[in-house]
């Protein structure tokens, strides 16, 4: 089980539920896999023609994230550890209690292809957002811009580079100019275009297809929604809140990216993924 997404999208939300149902182990940020899933993400390159070996990899990678132990649960990211309530050195389930495993780290979509090869019966769950807010939560992340920087963004190397999004040579060409706006605005579309083809692949019964925005509007039913897809109940999706998420409230709420981006910034986004926008049901 995998919940995949653009960052800030609410991946966190839904691992933090699903790490609390009965009979999950749901990592989310396990070192061993965050970072495997950015040195595919950033370099596919070293992954291309070589399907059964990045699957091994990334086995070999989730095997040890999912390791039960006091020590695992210590390395794990704070988000995960309050999901699990964790505290001390004690792990957050045993061995004997887990039916399924799985795992909602940042960025994994990037990876959701070689995470198909390694695991072919896994169930996928995608999250989309409101690209605004989505650009607006990313403007304020000090992690998100980093890989902005000259000496991370690897876009000379890297071509195409979904990470950053770029897919052509006008994007290539285009990205110099962007501001951190349209640069989110580039990496946002390029994770919606990434779960597009995975619809293409897959059948409704190896992914759902969730909204954010659904997540805090209609939580109850959305629980119910990934009970169905994945045979067994789901815990409630907890509410946001500051010390929980990746978001703290004050860019959490959707629609926030009316309060905090410019019209300015708002036309280059719309300028990068307008027509993506509308695609997926964001309007003007």
């Amino acid at each position: 089980m995998f919940v995949i997404g653009a960052p800030h999208s609410g991946a966190d939300l839904l691992g933090c539920a699903l790490k609390r149902s009965a009979g999950f182990h749901v990592t989310i940020g396990q070192p061993s896999v965050l970072s495997l899933v950015y040195a595919f993400a950033r370099s596919p390159s070293i992954q291309r023609g070589k399907g059964e070996a990045a699957a091994a990899v990334l086995r070999d990678a989730f095997a040890q994230a999912w390791q039960v132990s006091a020590h695992g649960c210590l390395r794990c990211s704070p988000i995960c550890r309050e999901a699990g309530r964790v505290t001390g050195n004690s792990p957050c389930i045993a061995d004997r209690d887990i039916s399924r495993y799985g795992d909602a780290s940042p960025d994994l979509i990037y990876c959701a292809e070689a995470v198909l090869d390694a695991f072919p019966d896994a169930k996928l769950v995608q999250l989309i957002r409101d690209g605004r807010d989505v650009v607006a939560a990313m403007l304020r992340d000090p992690v998100a811009l980093a890989w902005f920087r000259p000496g991370m963004a690897n876009i000379d190397s890297e071509f195409p580079n979904p990470f950053m999004g770029i897919e052509s040579e006008p994007d290539l060409a285009a990205w110099p100019a962007l501001t951190p706006a349209g640069k989110c605005a580039m990496r946002w579309r390029g994770t919606v275009r990434l779960m597009a083809k995975l619809r293409t692949r897959l059948s409704a019964e190896q992914l759902i297809t969730l909204r954010y925005e659904h997540l805090l509007s209609r939580p109850a039913p959305t629980a119910a929604a990934v009970s169905e897809f994945v045979g067994d109940r789901v815990a409630p999706i907890p509410a946001r809140r500051k010390g929980r998420s990746a978001d703290p409230p004050q860019i959490a709420d959707p629609g926030v990216w009316r309060r905090l981006l410019s019209p300015a910034q708002l036309r280059e986004i719309d300028k990068v993924a307008g027509p993506d926008l509308r695609r997926v049901g964001y309007g003007s």
